[in-house]
């Protein structure tokens, strides 16, 4: 910083000058008085333009330039006292006291004031009334204790000299002292993001040094009367302020680096330290009286002593576990990267930075992991992705921001970083990604995907995540570990449906069916399930499979889920009004995986169940067990719709990795046999249907079977214990108004032998 900065280095040279000079002068008088004070005129035209240099850095926040502003105003009229102290002092021939004149006061005075208006000014951090209260009692603290030491040095010695001039210069110098004290001590205290750190300490430790050292003027006026403190002190305090103003112009625009701004501590060193202070002082000023006097002194500060050592003990501790609670609730419990919710903050404070900046998403998908998952088994899956974590760590800059979002993807925040350097970045990420991955034994080679979206600041931080998804699901129609720039033609590429079914969300193309869920017993309606079908005005109707796929390639997904829900439970309301008891007792509607991981999705139920009256245990969200399985986000929405009461249930059971630990650990309500086991034949051996109702009953889960088509299997189910299904033996999919009318007719579903059909 010194070998770049001229006038910090300048500044630095002025002090050691002013230092040296006084030490001589204290040794023996040399040369004129007046060279004393030459240092200190020239450090604060250095303090000056240092401080205008910062204020007009236009990387800062207008915040932070407006505090440098007023911080320039207040070294002006601090250099203007200064210097007329100077002038009084060698205007007299035998100086005597503090010679703190009425400009002094003045300029000391309102330069004291501006730099309290300019920290009041400064934004801070959402505080609780408790948190400020403990602001206020530790900055009342040092206050006290610099209290203390200003009567002991300063106004005593007036008091006992009988001098009314300095008695009203000494409590004037005083007030003005300890409201600095107060107002840096307030604020150090205080959480805030405008200042660096580092810059706000430098600044409290100048004006400390600037409040203390007049205190010793009667030592130096015993030696020479000539001799002030302030001749040395004042290039020395200029000089740390001008270093805290160098600080500030190195951390343009706040912290962006790729560190977790670390948790405020909960308490602070300052009111111990003044605790301490005022315990030395007592010592010091009892030292000569009576051995009885002093033993019961250092007692009492003995004993201060400890108690201040075991409280600072406790809080150690505690800001020890709340970092690691931070920790947990940011980053990924498997890998120990970001999480998504980490992710998020990153990517908003790039793209939130001032000026025109490139910023750039790299989206990266792991092709093969759920082969690893189902073959080897999910420990050689978690070693897996730990390694490609590590790996892709070792690709990006300090600055960057490599994240988990879920499963097996992963998201870099490529800072400040145009399509040449992502490029750059990507290739590194393919390469390492390239080699296999050794685990428990298993030698796995990964094929990823990786999209990269390039925006600059002021975009939106979802367009930028979705058009980085866009461009990963393209990757993956190239051979092996591939990487694509997202492009606006990507979105209608190969086929126009991306096009297509956006217009069909907005333009009301898209309509959903209802396929009853039965009583195996006699038939009756408990339920439905709601199923989008998308009426294309060429290709005729699409059933899910054709266009949902493109909806998750294209982002379309979660527009598309929010219409479903909202056009499901707005039936269901409808039902209510016209059938009463006999309306679907549940309703049944499949989320994604990308509408489980939204951070609000959980919010978004909660607002469609009180817009529509609806109460949440008739509402059951259908997940895969993939889903399910998914830490982070996925899971903390699921415990939210569960605690609200809205019911889960695992769609496709027994198709995938099901675990007798997934059903002891996921938060599910009930478990839907897939139409697999449903449709087995019947032969001697017990059918895995059997197995799985017994397991749904022990667990005390829902069991419903799907892809009902036979009697005999109706009947077959109903033996083993179940007793709800859906299928084409009972009723096709069907537009709400048949469902309607099957409602008001209150009648069974199950069919006469003769008219059963198993089409």
């Amino acid at each position: 910083m010194h070998k770049t900065d001229r006038l910090l280095r300048a500044s630095g040279i002025c002090a050691l000058v002013a230092a040296l000079w006084f030490t001589a002068n204290v040794v023996h008088p040399v040369g004129p008085r007046v060279l004393l004070w030459v240092p200190t005129a020239v450090s604060a035209c250095f303090l000056v333009a240092g401080f205008v240099r910062t204020a007009r850095t236009e990387s800062l926040l207008p915040a932070t330039r407006r505090f440098w502003q007023h911080l320039t105003a207040a070294a002006v009229v601090i250099g203007i006292g200064v210097s007329s102290q100077a002038i009084d002092v060698l205007a007299e021939a035998r100086p005597h006291g503090p010679q703190t004149g009425p400009v002094m006061l003045v300029g000391s005075g309102l330069g004291v004031l501006i730099i309290m208006y300019a920290l009041f000014r400064l934004p801070l951090g959402r505080q609780t009334s408790g948190e400020i209260l403990r602001v206020v009692l530790d900055a009342g603290t040092l206050m006290l204790a610099a209290a203390v030491f200003l009567w002991h040095f300063s106004t005593r010695s007036a008091l006992n000299n009988g001098d009314d001039t300095g008695i009203f210069l000494s409590l004037m110098v005083t007030i003005i002292a300890l409201l600095a004290v107060f107002a840096v001590a307030k604020f150090v205290l205080s959480s805030h993001s405008h200042v660096d750190n580092e810059a706000l300490r430098l600044l409290a430790v100048a004006m400390f040094v600037g409040a203390v050292a007049p205190m010793f003027r009667p030592w130096f006026e015993a030696l020479d009367p000539h001799l002030f403190p302030d001749m040395v002190s004042t290039p020395i305090v200029y000089y740390i302020a001008l270093l805290a103003a160098a600080r500030q112009r190195l951390a343009p625009g706040g912290k962006r680096r790729g560190a977790v701004a670390p948790r405020p501590r909960s308490f602070s060193l300052l009111p111990y330290a003044a605790v301490a202070a005022v315990d030395g002082l007592l010592v010091a000023v009892t030292w000569s009286d009576g051995a009885d006097e002093m033993v019961v002194v250092g007692s009492a500060v003995l004993l201060t002593a400890l108690v201040v050592l075991r409280q600072l003990t406790a809080f150690r501790d505690n800001s020890r576990l709340l970092a690691r609670l931070d920790h947990s609730a940011t980053h990924d419990g498997l890998t120990g990267l970001p999480n998504r919710v980490l992710f998020h903050n990153r990517l908003e404070k790039a793209l939130a930075t001032p000026g025109d900046r490139p910023v750039a998403v790299a989206l990266i998908d792991l092709d093969d992991f759920k082969e690893v998952n189902d073959t080897l088994g999910h420990e050689v899956g978690d070693l897996l992705l730990i390694g490609v974590a590590k790996r892709l760590e070792a690709c990006v800059r300090v600055e960057d921001t490599v994240a988990r979002l879920g499963g097996d993807e992963f998201v870099v925040v490529l800072d400040d970083a145009d399509p040449a350097a992502a490029d750059l970045a990507a290739e590194r990420m393919m390469n390492a990604l390239r080699q296999p991955v050794y685990a428990d034994g298993h030698e796995l080679p990964i094929r990823a995907s990786i999209g990269i979206a390039d925006g600059r600041t002021g975009d939106r931080p979802s367009a930028l995540l979705r058009h980085a998804d866009i461009a990963m699901y393209a990757a993956k129609n190239l051979h092996g570990t591939a990487c694509l720039h997202y492009d606006p033609s990507m979105s209608v590429s190969g086929s126009d449906l991306g096009t297509e079914l956006r217009d069909a969300i907005a333009t009301g193309q898209l309509f959903l069916l209802y396929q009853p869920i039965v009583s195996l017993d006699d038939g009756h309606i408990m339920g439905a399930e709601a199923l989008v079908r998308w009426a294309h005005p060429v290709r005729g109707t699409l059933a899910p499979d054709a266009f949902i796929p493109i909806a998750e390639r294209t982002g379309l997904i979660v527009p598309l889920g929010h219409w479903v829900m909202r056009t499901a439970f707005a039936q269901l309301a409808e039902w209510n009004v016209l059938h009463g008891d006999a309306a679907p007792q549940v309703l049944n509607v499949n989320v994604s995986a990308r509408d489980l991981r939204e951070p609000g999705f959980a919010e978004h139920v909660a607002g469609l169940l009180a817009e529509f009256g609806l109460a949440a245990e008739r509402i059951v969200l259908e997940i895969t067990e993939t889903m399910a399985l998914e830490p982070g986000p996925s899971v903390v929405n699921l415990l939210r719709l569960r605690a609200m009461g809205v019911r889960v249930s695992l769609d496709d059971f027994g198709t995938g990795h099901s675990t007798l630990t997934l059903l002891h650990d996921c938060p599910i309500d009930e478990i839907k046999l897939d139409r697999s086991f449903t449709q087995s034949e019947v032969d001697d051996r017990p059918p895995v249907s059997a197995a799985v109702i017994h397991l749904a009953q022990a667990l005390g889960l829902h069991a419903v079977a799907e892809g009902v088509e036979t009697a005999d299997q109706a009947e077959q189910l109903l033996s083993l214990g179940y007793i709800a299904a859906q299928g084409y033996h009972f009723a096709r999919p069907m537009p709400p108004a048949r469902l309607s009318e099957l409602l008001a007719a209150k009648q069974s579903l199950i069919p006469a032998a003769e008219t059963v059909s198993t089409s």
